[in-house]
């Protein structure tokens, strides 16, 4: 791994794939990615129906968002998170308050924000399924299980959760707008925000990787990711 420093978040509504984005990163440029659901569950002995994040989501409701991603920055379980590159939680900071906590811990380097048409979120959210236990995430339309309805790895049953209904999406993505803008504004501000707009994580991947290729030198080429 590289000694030089890179401290980013990933940014997004609901269904925009930050939790990809975020693996494809790490495996890339060799960055540690800070899951705070991974981290919960591992701390809670795997958690159950404790935890209930997915995994391209920010945080689960164990501890409420700036609670539990706070708790994973400063974990004894992460080596040395603050003086290493690191992702953290992908979605993280929701609100200006976050990001404003967010501060007194460390300073971003960049900031990238993925923007996705509000149809394909909804059509992407209303279709996604979960193992609660191990926040394995399934789309029925593009990453379906191998068996409907059960987990490939366990077997066990997958549920939707009650905000990926259909009646649920438009409210979420309303909620995330209105949150997020002022956090993007402040990014902006700053001149650390990097947006990028498209309808598929494959079309937005190469444009991310090479912002990053331009800051830091990846362990693995764009067609190894």
């Amino acid at each position: 791994m590289a000694s030089k420093l890179l401290r980013a978040v990933v940014l997004g509504p609901p269904g925009s794939g930050k939790g990809t984005v975020c693996e494809r990163i790490a495996r890339s440029f060799g960055l540690q990615h800070l899951s705070s659901g991974q981290f919960l569950r591992e701390s809670l002995g795997g958690g159950g129906g404790i935890v209930r994040g997915g995994a391209g989501d920010s945080c689960p409701s164990v501890l409420g968002p700036w609670e539990s991603c706070r708790a994973l920055l400063c974990s004894q379980n992460v080596p040395s998170p603050l003086s290493s590159r690191f992702l953290p939680c992908p979605g993280f900071p929701r609100t200006l308050g976050q990001a404003k906590a967010l501060d007194g811990i460390c300073e971003l380097d960049l900031v990238i924000s993925l923007n996705i048409p509000f149809e394909t979120l909804k059509d992407r959210l209303s279709a996604r399924w979960v193992h609660p236990a191990s926040g394995r995430v399934y789309n029925m339309d593009f990453n379906p299980p191998h068996t409907q309805g059960v987990d490939d790895v366990t077997g066990e049953p997958l549920v939707q959760r009650e905000e990926d209904r259909p009646e649920a999406v438009a409210a979420r993505l309303r909620k995330y707008k209105d949150a997020a803008k002022p956090v993007i504004e402040l990014y902006k501000s700053r001149g650390i925000l990097h947006s990028f707009s498209g309808t598929e994580t494959n079309k937005i991947w190469p444009y991310v990787y090479s912002l990053l290729s331009s800051r830091i030198p990846p362990v693995l080429s764009d067609e190894e990711h």
